[in-house]
């Protein structure tokens, strides 16, 4: 195996404008990368850990499972930005599920929409003064609910026996 080679702390400011780009130029692996560097010598660098988190998100289609993201939430020092994550996380999960076209996914796409959208709602009652992220991130969420009909809930099932009595 390798031995990583640690960054400088002088370079991270540098590196976490690599690891934006990165993620803007749909290369979220290298972005994950970068941000684990950074976290080796800043562990609660708060940037990082949102980039980082971002970057898992973006590689959901790629197989990366929703925990490996979530795993970052707790690290997170202020409570919005805890609500505000963990809802862009079920937002993403649940567009990444309708986009796998799997029977039922629209039912539980919707679970996790409605998740994420409970998620900003919390978020917004913490909001800092002029950010207004979990307002659009929740119309977002409905939007893509009115939009997309096979985006509901799931039906409750009864049970009604073959034979009586």
């Amino acid at each position: 195996m390798f031995e990583l080679k640690p960054i400088s702390a002088a370079a991270v400011p540098e590196a976490l404008e690599k690891a934006m780009r990165y993620r803007l130029l749909n290369e979220p692996f290298q972005a994950e990368s970068i941000c684990l560097d950074i976290l080796r010598i800043e562990p609660e660098n708060q940037q990082a850990l949102a980039v980082l988190l971002l970057s898992r998100t973006d590689q959901f289609a790629e197989g990366v499972n929703r925990r490996k993201a979530q795993q970052i939430i707790e690290k997170l020092s202020s409570l919005y930005e805890r609500e505000y994550f963990a809802g862009i996380i079920c937002e993403r999960w649940a567009e990444w599920l309708l986009h796998q076209g799997t029977p039922g996914a629209g039912f539980t796409a919707h679970s996790f929409f409605t998740d994420a959208m409970q998620h900003y709602e919390r978020a917004e009652t913490m909001r800092p003064e002029g950010n207004d992220d979990a307002i659009l991130r929740w119309n977002t969420c409905a939007r893509l609910i009115m939009q997309n009909p096979e985006v509901r809930p799931r039906p409750s099932e009864t049970f009604e026996p073959a034979f009586d009595d």
